[in-house]
């Protein structure tokens, strides 16, 4: 590697990647140092590199650290872990002193005494480290090269591996746009243009049919950091697909002017959406049907034919729940706040269309609103509220009687309390 080549890759690491120079210089140091010692080193020894980007000099040197005899073991501590090694098979080459500093085993490769460390530096004191230039073998630099050059390509596959992480990472929660790449089993894998994305069985529509090179609309569910690359999880069934979508197509949603308070959805079947409008004047409904149904029928069409209904969010629940149970006529609804509940009145011609098919649209009118709903008919009402008013009354009889009784008897008690005083 030249040295042009050798500082380009750099840069472009550093620029890719967002990281300092120094930073590269010093993992290419190590991984340099690491090849060093397994083809020339010693059991035990600390290698050091020193490698010059500009001028591509490498310098290699042994690092030991210097002790004096009171970092040291003494044969007899070393004999006694002989000892202990022979009873339980643990050994240690240093230990602490009850002060907390190590004590090590002398190792020439790692160690070197403070009075032979002095010959060489002077004010040298015990627990700093001296290095000591190692010979750069006439081949070795051929090796070196060829290890920077592997850190460097190591070094720009992690940086874009990286880079497509953030960028992807900040999309989390957003539509994208992706070309249907491959399918495998079930799992669908599109390409989203830097990477590729994979499709779950159960983020996907219901009965939707995918082909190779379709074009589709997916919600970025989920972004995970793994060593291969960023896993990036789909969905086109997720419940925010239906708000990103009409975020896209509908300029006041974009905007904030006409707002989602919320949705419940039952992919590839039916959606249900409350909105509110935050501006004087603009029709929420209105403004996400669009001009002759256009905005939401652009929504409909990108998710396969999906139903669904807007209504318009209310504060008050009853008038919430009345809109929620859309198309279906309601008479009234009872709410009763302590136990969450909503009693709902229909006809009997519009009960089969509040409950829906299969109970559907009352099961995403409950979703969302937040409500538990029973749908009654208005002729089964009046048949509950004529039983329960019948119960009252003859729990209100009951309760006269009862008080008359106690009346009688005290009278009773009364009177013949006054014929023994009498008597007497």
């Amino acid at each position: 590697m030249d040295k042009q080549s050798f500082i380009s890759a750099i840069e472009q690491i550093c620029e890719e990647k967002g990281i300092s120079k120094e930073k590269v210089i010093e993992t290419i140091e190590i991984a340099i140092a690491a090849a060093y010692k397994r083809d020339y080193g010693r059991k035990g020894q600390n290698i050091k590199v020193k490698f010059d980007a500009g001028t591509g000099k490498m310098e290699i040197f042994q690092v030991k650290l210097v002790v004096d005899e009171s970092m040291l073991k003494t044969e007899e501590e070393i004999e006694e872990e002989k000892a202990e090694k022979a009873e339980d098979g643990s050994f240690s080459t240093n230990e602490e002193t009850e002060e907390g500093e190590k004590k090590f085993r002398f190792n020439p490769e790692k160690h070197i005494m403070i009075e032979e460390a002095k010959k060489t530096q002077k004010s040298v004191k015990p627990g700093e480290t001296l290095e000591f230039p190692l010979e750069v073998h006439e081949d070795y630099g051929r090796i070196a090269a060829q290890t920077a050059k592997q850190v460097i390509v190591q070094r720009i596959r992690e940086a874009e591996r990286d880079a497509i992480y953030d960028e992807y990472k900040e999309k989390e929660g957003e539509i994208v746009s992706g070309i249907v790449q491959r399918m495998e089993q079930s799992n669908v894998f599109l390409d989203i243009g830097k990477t590729t994305g994979i499709l779950f069985p159960e983020e996907q529509i219901p009965n939707e049919r995918y082909r190779l090179g379709q074009r589709l609309r997916v919600y970025i569910l989920e972004v995970k950091k793994e060593s291969r690359g960023p896993n990036i999880i789909l969905s086109r069934a997720h419940p925010k697909m239906v708000s990103k979508l009409f975020a896209l197509e509908v300029p006041e949603v974009g905007n904030g002017t006409v707002q989602i308070k919320s949705l419940a959805r039952e992919a590839g079947s039916r959606s249900k959406i409350a909105v509110v409008s935050i501006e004087q004047g603009v029709d929420p409904i209105g403004s996400m049907v669009g001009q002759k149904g256009t905005r939401v029928q652009a929504v409909i069409n990108e998710l396969v034919g999906e139903k669904i209904d807007i209504i318009e969010w209310s504060e008050e629940p009853a008038k919430f729940i009345k809109s929620a149970l859309s198309p279906a006529k309601v008479m009234d609804v009872l709410i009763d706040e302590k136990k969450n509940q909503a009693q709902v009145i229909v006809p009997e011609d519009q009960l089969s269309l509040a409950i829906g098919i299969k109970g559907q649209n009352v099961r995403l009118a409950a979703k969302l609103t937040g409500w538990k709903i029973d749908i009654l008919k208005g002729e089964e009402h009046e048949k509950e509220a004529e039983i329960k008013k019948e119960e009252k009354k003859k729990k209100e009889k009951k309760k006269k009687e009862e008080s008359s009784e106690k009346k009688k008897t005290k009278k009773k008690e009364k009177d013949k309390k006054k014929t023994v005083k009498e008597e007497n």
